[in-house]
């Protein structure tokens, strides 16, 4: 991303903007005063109205502005840990973005399955993420420009 790992942080710092960037978040119902403390709490919906479903998701780690961990809920779905890595490289940013099914039916699902479906979804979701982050280096807060490359895996 054209753009520094803290204005890459600052997006993920806001829990208000979680829908903006991450696909398959419809709304935010709450934030947690704290987050991206560890142990705070986005309370957000997923699915397309009128079929969402509410539930949460957590701070495992967190290391401004280089690592985040989230344990994300959708149920009855199950849940998922989902780790962002912000590396700083000549003219932005590297992120890296690791999601993997931990609990619930959805771990039913054969992991080739599951690698492929999370790929396409995250890979929009660093795409929106680029987006965010690249708008505030421009306004000042960093290199700027528009989406160099982003890592999904």
């Amino acid at each position: 991303m054209a753009c520094t790992p803290d204005d890459v942080f600052a997006v993920l710092s806001d829990g208000w903007s979680y829908p903006l960037w991450v696909v398959g978040a419809a709304r935010i119902r709450d934030v947690d005063p704290s987050w991206p403390a560890v142990g705070e709490k986005i309370h957000h919906s997923v699915g397309s109205w009128p079929l969402l479903l509410d539930d949460t998701t957590s701070v495992m780690e967190v290391e401004p502005p280089r690592h985040i961990r989230l344990r994300v809920r959708a149920w009855p779905g199950g849940e998922g840990e989902v780790v962002l890595e912000l590396t700083q490289e000549s003219g932005g940013c590297m992120v890296t973005m690791t999601e993997q099914v931990v609990k619930g039916p959805a771990a039913l699902v054969p992991k080739a399955v599951q690698d492929a479906a999370l790929h396409y979804r995250n890979t929009e979701s660093l795409l929106r993420l680029s987006y965010l982050a690249e708008n505030r280096g421009r306004k000042g807060h960093g290199v700027g420009g528009p989406a160099a490359a982003a890592g999904s895996r």
